[in-house]
């Protein structure tokens, strides 16, 4: 790894979090307009499930503080999704961050070399706003190619839900007696996701568990925030029973704002091509919206491709969700 002189590096450890939990609240802060960070998370990142699938180093300097925190995550095969939090106060960030991003273009190629493959996608996620970010990942060779709307939506106490649409049916994942959830369901969710976001921006097959262990390494993760969307058989109607998947909606639980109060966040939503327009995709956000409401919940968040085949972005804005912050995808491909 090329470092300034006297610099050096190291996987990160536990005894690194408070440094690293102020790395990633000052580079939100701006943007976001708050620099709260879940701190479980994080840790997880670090020496929980979600390390399994990162590689990570922390780059050092010469009076033995963490300066910057790369991170390389093998997303799917092909896909290496990568961050990088610096510094800026330093004299030497630019350095630091081209050393770093160096660094994790190594870590996709190796990652390509395990799963066999002679290429790998980086995809890196700058604030929209965020100029110095974006001069370092166009110095380090990647183009900027995406537009993403982070958007939220205020849950009150008494609003009232719609009814589902005749025709639609929306019921979360079966669950055993231990409360473990049903794994034809779960491969149901996954199917029908792969299926919805086939033609959309970016879209990585990813094997089923990949996805389930990706989806569990989240802190916020809940098995009771899985929901599967059916719609009529137009040929057979809802008389004989034949109801076919349509869609599937998987959400997480925010961390309690400053007020105390945990959020829904929607992690995944999608409705297969031959059941849109059915009203479907806002069967399951109404589904979703009042799950929070039954939870003492003030707010669901999603994020949305700003330029989405589907239109979803102006679904949402009609249902109250307004534009918090945006960001874009910087990619640049490697080969082995």
């Amino acid at each position: 790894m090329e470092l300034p002189t006297g610099w050096t590096a190291k996987v990160p450890d536990l005894d690194d979090l408070p440094a690293l939990l102020r790395l990633r609240a000052v580079d939100k802060t701006p943007f976001e307009g708050s620099g709260k960070v879940d701190a479980d998370a994080i840790a997880g990142e670090i020496a929980g499930p979600a390390s399994w699938t990162r590689q990570q180093s922390v780059a050092i300097d010469p009076d033995g503080h963490v300066r910057a925190w790369a991170i390389a995550h093998d997303r799917a095969a092909g896909r290496t999704l990568v961050y990088l939090y610096v510094d800026r106060t330093i004299a030497q960030a630019a350095e630091v961050a081209a050393g770093l991003y160096a660094w994790l273009a190594e870590q996709a190629r190796s990652m390509a070399v395990l799963r066999g493959i002679a290429e790998s996608h980086l995809d890196a996620s700058p604030f929209a706003d965020d100029t110095v970010q974006r001069e370092w990942l166009a110095a380090a060779g990647f183009t900027n190619r995406r537009t993403w709307l982070h958007m939220s939506r205020p849950v009150l106490p008494d609003e009232k839900v719609p009814d589902l649409r005749e025709g639609v049916a929306i019921r979360p994942v079966e669950t055993h007696e231990n409360g473990m959830p049903v794994a034809a369901d779960l491969q149901t969710v996954h199917q029908t996701l792969e299926e919805s976001f086939q033609d959309h921006f970016n879209s990585y097959r990813e094997s089923f568990p990949e996805f389930v262990q990706r989806l569990r390494e989240d802190p916020g993760h809940r098995w009771d925030h899985w929901w599967l969307a059916y719609v009529a058989d137009p040929e057979a109607g809802t008389e004989d029973g034949a109801w076919l998947p349509a869609g599937s909606l998987v959400a997480s639980v925010l961390p309690a704002n400053a007020a105390g109060v945990e959020g829904t966040y929607v992690e995944y939503i999608g409705v297969n091509r031959l059941a849109r327009g059915r009203g479907v995709a806002k069967g399951l956000l109404y589904t979703v919206i009042g799950d929070a409401i039954e939870r003492g919940r003030d707010r669901v968040s999603l994020e949305v491709d700003a330029d989405s085949p589907t239109g979803a972005d102006g679904l949402y804005k009609s249902m109250g969700w307004v534009t918090d912050y945006v960001t874009e995808s910087w990619h640049k491909d490697v080969t082995v």
